[in-house]
């Protein structure tokens, strides 16, 4: 019913009248199609309930043009076809009371009525044993015209266009055509991993190649491996919960959650219950609520499950696209879940342990204070010393904000911050540090040694008793001892941390499983095709070298294993890998290289120049480099545009950061680059620099090659700290 505009103050009330059927149904339409990834989520429910093996999806500008789904379900009978997109018509139940133990997805009979008042809907049917289909148009929920014979393939395709023609509001906040085919893909990407019989396809039309293409399998992870690609299900691990002992409910839950490795910019939670595509904000809030105890603050976890109810403690009927359910003692499953995802985080990541601290807020306090008027100093008899400046501050507890680099560095504060437990970090890498000796050979021996006779009492005293200050940029952080910064080369210091640990824990290390085994010959192809100076060898050289470095891994395998933990099986495939340093996973994108080095730089025949080259290979391999993408902060962003031939002209008007339009922007790869170096400047805080504080021997090399670079001292320039940083890093970089 509609109500009349007011009347003016004193007049007669306005009348009530009905509205026109059309009106309503107009108006229920846009409440249930809300835009194209919710018809699009009608559609395939309505397949998955036919019974279809195979569901494809074609979008053209967003599904604004067309949405096409396609199925080879049991089809629909051609008399069903008049009353097929009237309002409430449904197969799917015939009493209310049939609503306490509804199976299917769909049930209320609204979808297709809804598109047909909002677009053009075309449907082709046939069902098993008929010798033609029939194809039928509908608008406004009746049928155009009669239903037509036609040749069809078994199944049913529903084919809307146009949607929202009449809905001019409604189609302009849509115009973009980018905005919702993303949501599409991310629904057929989830039903695809539940419904692991399901083949699920979903492409623009007219694209040749399918953004999503599922392939029935037997394995939940195989599912997930097809759609989200083999780094997500690396760093998975099943979970299951039952309560079946209890009085009042019962409930079962499996599925899969990401471990403490994972790195995500945002959370990813599939949740189906009764094999139903929903959300549960609370049960997102409270796993998020677990995982931020583990993670450091810029990742994020990948959450799947699967909840199995009576259907008769499920309220399917609560909202308008079915997205939201009411459970039983839904605080009590929720919490049930919380502690099992609590404990198995707890128990299972051995390679990597990321401890939490609360920030301490009067260390910001302080820091601010600090910061305007320098600090007064406290004699023992309670007199108050003369303040001492800023820049003449000795920095003496890493957990002080006021002692990094980025308390300065207003509005660039990182969140990873937050997590800044260096003393637990630094606990964990002593308690893990292997107190036996390694081995007793004689070759080993001689290199700890020389690593020894090598040492610069100058930098070991340095490195041992510095403060970390920050990240001064891709390849160099920052340090203070006593009143002197140092520029610290990161990839230099981790390659000869690395080094030094691979002969340390010669023969005793911990070792990292590989999800699965990675063949060597295609490691060793895929580094050859990378290798710049064999351009010039043909694939069949290429493959020649590959297989003879198989062989001589293979030859070898039994030394690796004993001495590095580098396990090769029998069929020539990698397995293991050695934790060269507790909480730390390399950079898997480099470990074709690493092969390569290993069997093509080793020198196997001398026990000692083996055994450095080895460790010499595991130190690169190991090394902190900077990530394969680039640096998306500052003027990087511009990387990052989808129109690369803007890039020219981007890069003529380089005062001009602001031009950058977010819509140009390839999201996704810019928040994987953003979660990547985030991670690598966490890695180098937390981890690189706790455990080169305890372990690393700088060689005398390090203090002419360029890796420790004192800063000039602020007091003696008149200008700010970054200026004094980009003026050291010209001179290190001039010939």
């Amino acid at each position: 019913m509609e109500v009349d505009d007011p009347a003016p103050r004193g007049g007669a009330p306005p009348r009530i009248r009905r509205l026109e059927e059309s009106v309503v149904n107009r108006i229920a339409a846009g409440e249930v199609i809300q835009r194209p990834s919710s018809a699009v989520k009608e559609l395939v429910e309505n397949s998955i309930d036919a019974g279809a093996s195979t569901v494809s999806v074609t979008v053209k500008d967003g599904g604004l043009k067309l949405i096409q789904v396609s199925d080879d379900g049991h089809g629909i009978r051609c008399e069903d076809l008049p009353i097929l997109c009237e309002r409430h018509t449904t197969s799917k139940l015939s009493a209310y009371e049939d609503l306490q133990t509804i199976k299917s997805m769909g049930f209320r009979g609204e979808a297709l009525a809804s598109m047909t008042y909002v677009g053009h809907v075309t449907v082709t049917t046939i069902t098993e044993g008929q010798l033609h289909g029939y194809r039928v148009s509908y608008r406004d929920g009746v049928m155009e015209n009669d239903p037509k014979p036609c040749a069809a393939v078994k199944g049913t395709q529903v084919m809307v266009e146009n949607l929202f023609y009449n809905m001019v509001a409604r189609r302009k906040t849509l115009q973009n055509s980018n905005d919702d085919y993303p949501k599409i893909v991310d629904f057929i990407s989830r039903f695809a991993v539940h419904h692991i019989n399901v083949n699920f396809s979903c492409r623009k039309h007219g694209a040749n190649r399918a953004d999503v293409h599922s392939g029935s399998t037997s394995s939940r992870l195989d599912a997930i491996r097809n759609v989200y690609g083999a780094s997500v299900v690396r760093d998975l691990m099943e979970i299951q919960v039952s309560d079946e002992n209890a009085v009042d409910e019962i409930f079962k839950m499996d599925g899969f959650i990401s471990n403490a490795n994972y790195v995500a910019k945002k959370t990813t939670m599939i949740l189906f219950i009764n094999d139903r595509l929903v959300d549960c904000t609370s049960l997102k809030r409270a796993t998020e609520f677990v995982y931020s105890a583990i993670l450091p603050q810029a990742s994020k976890p990948f959450i799947y499950m699967s909840i199995n109810l009576p259907p008769e403690h499920v309220d399917v009927n609560i909202h308008p696209t079915k997205k939201e359910v009411s459970l039983l003692n839904q605080e009590r499953i929720i919490e049930k879940i919380k502690d099992a995802i609590e404990e198995k985080l707890m128990n299972c990541n051995n390679t990597r342990i990321f401890q939490t601290q609360a920030l301490n807020s009067s260390a910001l306090t302080q820091a601010n204070t600090r910061k305007d008027k320098g600090t007064e100093v406290s004699t023992p008899t309670g007199e108050k010393s003369q303040k001492i400046p800023v820049s003449q501050m000795v920095r003496t507890d890493p957990r002080d904000p006021s002692g990094r680099l980025h308390t300065y560095w207003q509005g660039q504060t990182s969140n990873l911050e937050k997590k800044s437990g260096l003393v637990a970090v630094r606990n964990i890498v002593r308690s893990r540090r292997n107190p036996k000796d390694a081995g007793d050979l004689s070759s080993r021996h001689e290199l700890v040694t020389e690593i020894d006779y090598n040492l610069h009492p100058g930098l070991f005293d340095i490195v041992k008793n510095c403060t970390y200050v920050g990240v001064a940029d891709e390849v160099f952080a920052l340090i203070q001892h006593n009143t002197l910064l140092y520029l610290v080369n990161v990839v230099n210091v981790s390659k000869e941390l690395m080094y030094q640990q691979a002969l340390c824990r010669f023969g005793n290390f911990n070792a990292i499983q590989l999800s699965e085994p990675a063949p060597l010959l295609e490691l060793l192809t895929m580094a050859l095709k990378d290798d710049e100076s064999m351009s010039d060898v043909n694939e069949k050289e290429k493959l020649e070298i590959a297989e003879v470095n198989t062989e001589i891994l293979k030859e070898n395998a039994e030394m690796i294993n004993e001495y590095f933990s580098i396990h090769i099986d029998q069929g020539g495939n990698l397995t293991r890998l050695p934790v060269v340093l507790d909480q730390y996973t390399p950079d898997m994108d480099r470990l074709p290289e690493f092969m390569l080095t290993l069997g093509n730089d080793i020198a196997w025949d001398v026990e000692k120049e083996c055994f450095r080259t080895a460790a010499a290979a595991i130190g690169n391999f190991y090394a902190l480099h900077p990530p394969i993408l680039p640096n998306p902060s500052g003027k990087g962003i511009r990387l990052y545009k989808k129109n690369k031939d803007s890039m020219e002209s981007a890069g003529q008007a380089d005062n001009d950061l602001t031009s950058t339009d977010e819509d140009d922007i390839d999201q996704e790869l810019l928040a994987e680059a953003e979660a990547a170096w985030a991670q690598r400047e966490w890695t180098i805080q937390h981890v690189l620099f706790p455990s080169m504080r305890l372990f690393l021997k700088p060689p005398k090399s390090m203090a002419t090659d360029g890796t420790f670079v004192q800063v000039p001292s602020p007091p003696r320039f008149s200008c700010p700290l970054r200026l004094v940083l980009q003026f050291s890093l010209v001179l290190m970089l001039a010939p």
